[in-house]
């Protein structure tokens, strides 16, 4: 019991000390006025490129969104492992297109027409599209790398 007790005090005590650690203020610091500035800079990028968000897609507006210009579009579901490892990738690739390209996600479950249209049987299923042509498939967990390279095969 006695060292039941013990453990609980310098449990309690080291929470304090990170507590007081947390807000203390002191004028020591080893961080370079130059690298602050750098770091807010950086954090203002990243908040900028957070807005850009893949389009999400349904049975109703495929066809519009794929009309013109490079589309890649994500076929995948909520249940489906990879898709989720599959949807931060996505968000960074169009993130990195910007508006140079569509970059899509249909949901599978919701849009069973279109996923059938294009044959998707396994997901996640990527497919490029130009000018409302397919012009590339993917099936399976992709890179960043692999869809950038295959979008820029097609501007």
């Amino acid at each position: 019991m006695n060292k039941m007790i013990k453990t609980k005090f310098i449990a309690i005590g080291l929470s304090i000390f990170a507590l007081a650690g947390l807000f203390s203020t002191n004028s020591y610091s080893f961080i370079d006025e130059s690298e602050v500035e750098t770091i807010t800079e950086q954090e203002k990028t990243v908040v900028a490129k957070e807005v850009v968000e893949p389009v999400n897609l349904t049975d109703n507006d495929f066809d519009k969104s794929i009309s013109k210009g490079v589309t890649l579009v994500d076929f995948w579901a909520t249940w489906c492992g990879h898709c989720r490892r599959q949807a931060p990738i996505i968000k960074e690739v169009a993130v990195s297109f910007g508006d140079k390209a569509t970059i899509g996600k249909l949901d599978v479950d919701k849009n069973r027409q279109t996923a059938s249209e294009y044959h998707v049987r396994s997901i996640p299923t990527i497919i490029v599209f130009k000018d409302g042509k397919v012009v590339e498939r993917l099936v399976g967990l992709q890179t960043k790398q692999i869809l950038i390279d295959v979008v820029n095969r097609y501007l």
